[in-house]
């Protein structure tokens, strides 16, 4: 019986009206958009590179990462993606060698250039 009462208070009790929200204000377009940025300069190179890295062709991957990163020496992908590179080509050494130091060095540069960078492996 409480329950009842309890529920018919609350449905008869006078409602207050929802409070008004009022509508966002747009700001004026005064300028146009930016324009979409530039290509890198060494996007092709980034690509044809990720190209020969998937088939294993460290090699020549590594050519074309050095030239990425000679069109444009502040790309983080450059430098991870050569360094990831001269890693691939010391691994067969369980060793610490020359490859696998020049790949710890451009980690370093990658990391330094922009520390959120993450590989896009899957473009």
């Amino acid at each position: 019986m409480l329950l009842a009462t309890v529920l018919l208070s609350a449905a008869l009790a006078p409602q207050a009206p929802p409070p008004e929200v009022p509508a966002p204000v747009l700001p004026a377009a005064t300028a146009p958009a930016p324009a979409p940025a530039a290509a890198s300069a060494a996007a092709p190179y980034l690509d044809a590179g990720i190209a020969a890295f998937k088939k294993r062709r460290f090699v020549a991957a590594r050519a074309e990462f050095e030239k990425a990163e000679a069109a444009e020496p502040q790309s983080a992908a450059a430098a991870y993606y050569l360094g990831y590179t001269y890693y691939k080509l010391g691994e067969p050494s369980r060793r610490m060698n020359a490859n696998k130091e020049k790949a710890k060095e451009l980690f370093a540069k990658a990391f330094s250039l922009d520390p959120a960078f993450t590989p896009p492996w899957g473009r």
